[in-house]
């Protein structure tokens, strides 16, 4: 028997977010191949996190030969395989893990699929999975705590360079005043390759961040804009088999189109902001890295403070940068140029970094313990929000 279903809508939003979905269903639907009823399965706890930091994952597959949990660290992927007991149980308690937000995924004999017993999900179009956290005491800045809260605003608009529907997410900080009266800062923020808009707030918990560290006078009250990243969204049917001439500067190229010309004039009309450089920012990271940095190193004159995260450095500076001279990037307060030691980008960073040297531009450089990861960037963030706007 095969399981068929067809969207309702035929708006191609719609079938967009029907087919992001779709994966979770075929994921689920293979699952109870496996379970042969979804109420036995919703009995089970997985993930169950310990109070010494371990974590146990269970899935009841009766008829699977092998089965094994990845799970995303801050270092790379760690396996751990799941043992079966007599009625078909599979589980595997991890070793102590430190204090962070972790994605999960299972493989059952080969089949990658997300924990139908998890609650939190990875927002990714390729790498999907289950998210649970292990607590920090004292709660870490990335957790929920005891302080005023800030709000997320979604919108969605029609984008005249993509001629597609498209999104956005918008902080605003505690104690928001639209009425005009107080002007704030506003940081764009860019996500990665194969992820979605809402992956700052869900993995990143770019809001939380804020919300401590104001709290904490540690960062200025800001905006944080987070746009879906891609210029050219056909890119994203490539698949992990990215070419970095062509379509990859393309889609950079054509971002920094929609940045500046679709989601910039929106923020400023709906959002008390300051409308000079000095109180704009960009960062992202990997893809979002590398349009961080195409975009403000191309307009100085309207970002002082840049700041790319693991960048996805694919192509000559020279032909990416052509008219940065120390003249121009003296108008930038702060150039940060942040990167995992075991990222397989760090070398294309520190090769950049050598070609701002031979042209005098001043940068800032923060090599840190960690791959490719998010528990890196989640880091990279808490030390950038108090420097900006200072």
């Amino acid at each position: 028997m095969f399981l068929e279903v067809q969207p309702e809508y035929s708006d191609t939003s719609m079938v967009t977010m029907f087919r992001v979905q779709s994966s979770y269903a075929k994921s689920f639907y293979y699952v109870l191949l496996f379970l042969g009823t979804m109420s036995t399965a919703q009995s089970i706890k997985s993930p169950e996190v310990h109070s010494d930091g371990t974590v146990s994952f269970r899935l009841l597959a009766p008829a699977a030969k092998k089965i094994e949990v990845h799970i995303d660290l801050a270092s790379g992927v760690s396996t751990l395989p799941m043992s079966r007991d007599a009625s078909g149980l599979w589980s595997v308690t991890s070793t102590p893990l430190r204090p962070d937000i972790y994605g999960y995924k299972f493989f059952l004999d080969g089949l990658e699929i997300v924990d139908p017993n998890v609650h939190e999900f990875v927002p990714n179009f390729f790498e999907q999975g289950g998210l649970f956290t292990v607590a920090g005491s004292p709660p870490e800045p990335w957790e929920p705590t005891n302080v005023p809260h800030g709000s997320i605003h979604h919108h969605f608009y029609w984008s005249k360079i993509l001629g597609a529907e498209s999104d956005f997410y918008v902080y605003v900080p505690p104690n928001y005043d639209a009425t005009g009266a107080m002007r704030y800062p506003v940081l764009y923020l860019l996500h990665g390759y194969s992820d979605m808009a809402n992956a700052w707030t869900t993995m990143g918990r770019a809001n939380v961040i804020l919300d401590n560290l104001i709290a904490q006078h540690k960062a200025k009250p800001m905006i944080i804009v987070m746009p879906l990243g891609y210029g050219a969204p056909k890119l994203l049917e490539q698949g992990w088999n990215i070419k970095p001439d062509g379509p990859w500067h393309v889609n950079i190229e054509r971002f920094a189109d929609v940045l500046l010309m679709d989601v910039m004039p929106q923020i400023e009309r709906a959002y008390p902001i300051e409308k000079k450089s000095t109180g704009r920012a960009v960062a992202g990271l990997s893809m979002g890295g590398a349009e961080s940095l195409y975009i403000g190193l191309n307009h100085p004159d309207q970002f002082a403070w840049i700041a790319p995260m693991s960048a996805a450095l694919l192509e000559d500076p020279a032909l990416s940068f052509p008219s940065l001279d120390q003249k121009q990037a003296a108008q930038i307060k702060l150039l940060w140029i942040a990167c995992g030691k075991d990222d397989h980008l760090i070398k294309n960073n520190r090769q950049f970094e050598s070609w701002l040297t031979s042209r005098n531009i001043s940068f800032q450089s923060v090599e840190t313990e960690g791959a490719h990861s998010w528990p890196v960037w989640r880091r990279n963030l808490i030390e950038l929000a108090p420097l900006l706007f200072r």
